[in-house]
């Protein structure tokens, strides 16, 4: 019999006894690669001895200390690092748990900001159907994913939402991908014209979004324009990189790609790489001025921020990221990985779109590649697929509801960064056995 409260009770999952490079091995000793990382998490793999001695260093000398009381040596060796390598002028660090934290403090911050700074109309969110932002209050009212919503519904904040930036399914046949771009940007232009642009706070977007849509990226040029509408308007731009960043798609930072930077951007999940649970909101200095000259408190907190020994893992896999070239690495094995992808489903009559960035790779699964119309959601698609892996030996984030939270199936992959070439081979072929068993 177990205690623990598990994630779906109608589950009986095995027990993980250990984990090698990019497999994992249950107490049967049955291996399993880890095509998503988890959920895009173990961006190092398993047992990475630099890592682990980090935090068992840490450990020695320091465990945990209150951040009312003190700050220690890891989370500002931290802070620094993730600051010298950030985008813009992003200045400061405020450390998390992880990633619903983090975008929950986000939004918490934005509002703070503007009451300090005189303006305290301005408290209306924008953000966009099909993201996913975690699974606090706040963090959900601002994902748009309506089946993750749907029974929370009245706890929600009234959070708009407007159309994702979905060129598989929103583009025209008649308009570039640039013109595309640009017409999804123009959305939140209107929505904040039509909330009032004195009202509106900040607007939360995932760079490439992950879990609700299968690494969906945007058109070029759309975020350099939602940047200019931000600015245009007084609107912060809260960037959610919690599964993109941390050199998931190539860059340490996943708006590198798209030539902006962000006045609040959060991070989670590859920043520790699985090794401890630690996520970040960096805000710009303008931002952290406005409330360190004011009331110079952040009226928000958490008993574990800035544990000492999360910020020593959070080092040690940073600075593995940066100094063992894994983020040209990424770059490498995600154009590998696209194109075993392209080469073994680009035709497949179920395949509608593979997508994505770096290591953060998305198929679409279709009822018919050519209206591009889903499978009945009855069919269960992605819970089939998820199983059919698993018994395959491969571990990978299928999820339904791809296209409006209950239509739609879609396949996320996102291994650790150390992925070899004959691996790719070996994640491909379940990933194939799994789709032709259920498909």
């Amino acid at each position: 019999m177990t205690h623990v409260f598990p994630r779906h009770s109608k589950l009986n999952a095995p027990v993980a006894v250990g984990g090698e490079g990019i497999y994992h091995i249950d107490a049967s000793g049955k291996r399993y690669l880890d095509g998503s990382g988890g959920a895009a998490v173990s961006c190092l793999g398993h047992g990475d001895p630099e890592v682990t001695a980090a935090i068992k260093a840490q450990l020695d000398q320091l465990a945990f200390a209150h951040t009312g009381f003190f700050t220690s040596e890891p989370a500002e060796k931290l802070a620094d690092l993730l600051i010298e390598h950030a985008p813009g002028t992003l200045d400061r660090v405020y450390f998390v748990s992880g990633g619903s934290e983090a975008t929950e403090a986000a939004i918490k911050l934005a509002r703070q900001y503007y009451v300090e700074k005189g303006e305290p109309q301005r408290g209306k969110i924008i953000a966009r159907k099909q993201s996913y932002h975690g699974n606090t209050i706040g963090a959900l009212s601002a994902g748009g994913n309506e089946w993750r919503r749907a029974q929370f519904g009245p706890l929600l904040l009234d959070v708009s939402h407007i159309a994702p930036c979905y060129p598989y399914r929103l583009k025209r046949d008649d308009e570039s991908l640039e013109a595309y771009g640009q017409r999804a940007a123009q959305a939140l232009e209107d929505e904040i014209l039509r909330l009032g642009p004195d009202t509106v706070m900040a607007f939360m977007a995932e760079p490439v979004v992950g879990a609700t849509a299968g690494a969906l990226a945007p058109a070029p040029g759309y975020f350099k324009r939602i940047r200019e509408i931000c600015d245009k308007y007084g609107v912060l731009l809260i960037l959610d990189e919690v599964m993109c960043g941390m050199g998931r798609t190539g860059h340490l930072y996943a708006c590198e790609e798209d030539g902006i930077a962000p006045d609040i951007l959060c991070i989670a999940k590859g920043l520790g790489a699985g090794y401890q649970p630690i996520g970040a909101m960096l805000c710009t200095a303008d931002i952290y001025d406005t409330i360190a000259n004011g009331s110079g408190f952040f009226q928000h907190g958490h008993t574990y921020i800035g544990h000492p020994v999360a910020a020593a893992a959070g080092h040690a896999v940073v600075s593995a990221i940066l100094n063992r070239g894994l983020l040209a690495r990424v770059r490498e094995q995600g154009e590998k990985l696209q194109q075993r992808l392209t080469d073994r489903f680009g035709q497949h009559r179920h395949i509608g779109d593979i997508r994505g960035r770096g290591l953060f790779r998305g198929i679409e699964i279709v009822e018919d590649r050519g209206t591009k119309a889903p499978f009945d959601p009855s069919r269960k698609v992605a819970p089939s697929l998820k199983k059919a892996a698993f018994e395959a030996g491969l571990v990978c984030y299928p999820m339904a509801g791809t296209i409006d939270g209950h239509r739609g199936d879609h396949i996320l992959l996102a291994p650790p960064f150390i992925i070899t070439d004959d691996q790719l081979d070996e994640l491909t072929d379940k990933l194939e056995s799994a789709i032709n068993a259920v498909i």
